[in-house]
């Protein structure tokens, strides 16, 4: 099962809309002003969650019109419109074997919002549950302890970002190997790798990375 996520950051309507119609999903949640950007690129939710601060009235009433589930939550609350939105998906997806979240729209505007929502994807990488952050520009995970193969161009830039304390990594097919090596916390030594190859192998021995693929 795949969900799609839009939140309230950075977001190309252009790109946005393609992407968008171009992508397969089962379900689309939009984090309140996210649902803004969803029907400025011509699509329609089907879900609208938050505490509707930031989606305007119009937004609303084209929500309500096209009857999208619309879930509104108090103002002082504990947990991010993001998170509510995730937290929803986590429920919809709850019995199936395979569950894949696609984010969109999360990055820039505020900072805090952005190290939250990468503490949510963390969150959400514990959960045994793949979560992708996507951008026009890059596209973003969590990944904990073991092996994945990433395909990709030669002279894509890759970083590997350790979100513990340190985390021990093998690569093959980037330019800077790092062959059981640890990457601390409060370093930069993981930031802008290279593809040397069409496909790369990470292995995570220990620790946790965010991985972020620029294209």
């Amino acid at each position: 099962m795949r969900i799609a996520i839009i939140a309230n950051g950075e977001w190309d309507s252009v790109w946005g809309r393609t992407k968008l119609r171009e992508e397969k999903f089962d379900l689309l949640i939009c984090a309140d002003g996210g649902a803004n950007l969803a029907l400025a690129a011509g699509i329609v939710p089907d879900v609208l969650i938050g505490d509707l601060d930031s989606a305007t009235q119009d937004t609303i009433s084209k929500c309500e019109e096209n009857k999208v589930r619309i879930i509104k939550y108090p103002s002082e609350k504990d947990e991010t419109d993001l998170e509510l939105a995730v937290n929803y998906a986590h429920s919809y997806m709850k019995g199936q074997p395979e569950k894949e979240i696609l984010l969109y729209a999360a990055g820039g505007k505020r900072l805090d919002h952005l190290l939250g929502n990468i503490a949510i994807m963390l969150g959400s990488a514990q959960k045994g549950l793949k979560f992708i952050m996507v951008d026009k520009d890059y596209r973003a995970w969590v990944m904990l302890p073991g092996r994945d193969t990433i395909a990709g161009a030669k002279g894509q830039s890759l970083s590997i970002i350790p979100l513990s304390e340190k985390a021990e990594v093998n690569t093959h097919g980037l330019y800077y190997e790092l062959n059981n090596l640890v990457l601390w916390q409060n370093s930069t030594r993981g930031i802008s790798n290279v593809f040397e190859q069409t496909e790369i192998k990470l292995e995570v021995l220990q620790g946790c990375v965010l991985i972020m693929q620029s294209f």
